[in-house]
């Protein structure tokens, strides 16, 4: 029987009307199919931003179709902008399995939004697979599944496609401005910008791309007595000596999609996760580590993921509005022409610093969610040759991930304590903005781990 999936007793769904007979999916098995649309990312190297929009639908897919057959499942309709009540016909409703869909959700999704989804099909026809023959799901169950299902992602993609995603390959190509202070491509790819126009989609919750702007970064300016320069020396200094734990912090937070290496004549690629795809990753951990139900896992990663989603439209907002030099192309045209940074510059300008946003924006939603003392152990990269951290906190791991651009010397410290505010701001309002009908009704004013929520959370 595949790991994961147990057989259990009748279970009443009193909130959908009816009772019957269903499988128990886990955490886990949510976890894994939502795994294999960040393998399916990774494989197309995904940007950043991409994969935030991505996670977003992916995980409100699944949110919403617990919430058809779950009255007291919170849902994102009508709280994210434009999103209309999701419905099917109440006959499907009960012909159907309801954990089964929630996971089909997530694979029939990722198989419409992803650009190689397709290779998520050989997930989708073993899951159906294995239900079929080994938890005898009837055909006749399994075709209902399959049919709200596809009603279900067809309503999210209509979303999805108004969001002003489609346009963007349209529009007019990004030039580098001219001047000293202003961002240029780096070594060793010379990648143009990425993604210039993204703070022109629709957020999800927030006003605006702009509502959580801040103020702007320290002017460029080559005199040694300036903010500026004494910012630059430090990320040149810290760089120079620094010591191997700090490198190792660097290197697990990296999460560049595609970094470019170069031995001898030769040079390829290495592909890793993106940020989102971290945090996504530690969402799933701290939903494994509680044993949480597939109705709650679905609204954890729901939470997160659109928190993120909008974090990267503001932070992209500031990164084209201000659109500063980086640390590596100003230090060497004014303190060293021979220094690189221990990480690679990622293609697009510097300020704010998009790991310190969006970082800080998934630690304060998952510390409302599951508490400020839950401690895990992030082994999101040990696929990529990374050994795991642990945490005594989501926020402890945030404002690693903040430092860490520093230490890899591919950030300002402005950019990095600024990212810090902008995505604590956005964290805030997205969970003020967001429904909590499950957590106030279900919890008594406890988060999903259990404890007791502060005054703050």
């Amino acid at each position: 029987m595949r790991k994961g999936i147990v057989l259990v007793l009748t279970f009443l769904l009193l909130n959908a009307g009816y009772s019957q007979q269903v499988l128990l999916f886990t955490s886990a098995d949510y976890v894994r199919a939502l795994k294999h649309a960040t393998d399916v990312m990774v494989n197309d190297v995904t940007s950043p931003v991409a994969a935030s929009r991505y996670y977003g639908y992916i995980n409100l897919a699944a949110n919403e179709t617990v919430a058809l057959f779950d009255k007291q499942q919170p849902h994102f309709a009508g709280f994210v902008k434009g999103l209309k009540e999701i419905t099917v016909d109440d006959a499907l409703l009960k012909k159907s399995d309801p954990e089964l869909a929630v996971i089909l959700a997530l694979y029939k999704s990722g198989i419409r939004l992803l650009p190689s989804g397709y290779l998520l099909r050989k997930n989708l026809d073993s899951l159906i697979f294995v239900e079929k023959k080994r938890n005898k799901l009837s055909s006749e169950k399994i075709n209902a599944t399959v049919e709200l299902v596809d009603k279900v992602v067809e309503q999210i993609l209509k979303y999805a496609y108004a969001d002003g995603f489609v346009r963007l390959s349209g529009l007019r190509r990004f030039t580098p401005s001219r001047g000293d202070e202003y961002w240029q491509p780096t070594a060793p790819g010379f990648i143009s910008a990425i993604e210039p126009y993204w703070n022109t989609l629709r957020t999800f919750i927030l006003d605006s791309c702009s509502q959580f702007a801040g103020g702007p970064p320290n002017k460029y300016d080559a005199d040694t007595s300036s903010s500026f320069f004494k910012q630059l020396k430090e990320v040149y200094e810290v760089n120079k000596n620094l010591p191997r734990e700090k490198a190792e912090i660097a290197m697990f937070w990296d999460c560049n999609p595609f970094a470019l290496q170069q031995v001898g004549h030769l040079e390829f690629g290495i592909k890793k996760i993106s940020p989102g795809g971290h945090w996504m990753g530690i969402t799933g951990i701290a939903c494994k580590k509680q044993k949480l139900s597939l109705s709650k896992t679905a609204y954890a990663h729901a939470m997160v993921s659109i928190g993120m989603a909008d974090a990267f439209i503001s932070c992209w907002n500031n990164k084209y509005r201000y659109n500063r030099v980086r640390p590596e192309t100003a230090i060497k045209k004014l303190i060293d022409r021979n220094w690189s940074p221990l990480l690679q510059t990622p293609p697009f300008p510097e300020y704010t610093s998009g790991h310190s946003v969006i970082s800080t924006t998934a630690s304060t939603i998952l510390t409302h969610l599951f508490g400020d003392r839950f401690s895990f152990t992030d082994d999101t990269e040990e696929e990529f040759g990374l050994p795991p951290r642990k945490f005594n906190s989501f926020a402890k791991a945030s404002k690693e991930a903040a430092i860490s651009r520093l230490y890899g010397g591919i950030h300002f410290r402005d950019a990095i304590e600024n990212g810090v505010k902008e995505g604590e701001q956005i964290g805030k309002y997205v969970i003020t903005r967001s429904p909590h009908r499950m957590e106030n009704n279900k919890h008594n004013g406890r988060t999903l781990s259990g404890q007791v929520k502060n005054k703050d959370q």
